[in-house]
């Protein structure tokens, strides 16, 4: 089974994805639409299993600044984040975002 994109387009949202971090590990990807990038971290994400919160930074800028916000960790697309319990336990951005790192890191999240 391929990732499944859900859309993170607003606060609710949002607020929705980190309420089930508390329950298991969630994958959130920031995406920007223009860059070539992102582009080919998000051919790598469509390769992750489960769901995959997805912000298209250029379609929900207010989402992306208020993660920046609430997590502490600076925005960058494209950018993975694996967030439990409401924190960010594991990120990486632009070439680092691979459908094994992020599979892997989930896995050593689900695990703690």
């Amino acid at each position: 089974m391929a990732a499944r994109f859900i859309s993170i387009n607003d606060t609710g949202a949002l607020e929705e994805l980190l309420a089930r971090s508390h329950e298991a590990p969630v994958i959130l990807f920031k995406h920007s639409l223009t860059c070539p990038i992102s582009a080919a971290a998000y051919r790598e994400m469509e390769g992750v299993r489960g769901d995959v919160g997805l912000v298209v930074v250029q379609k929900a800028r207010p989402v992306s600044n208020e993660i920046e916000a609430r997590t502490g960790v600076r925005h960058e697309s494209p950018q993975a984040l694996i967030l439990r319990d409401g924190r960010v336990v594991w990120s990486a951005t632009h070439w680092n975002v691979t459908a094994d790192a992020v599979t892997g890191a989930l896995a050593e999240n689900s695990r703690q």
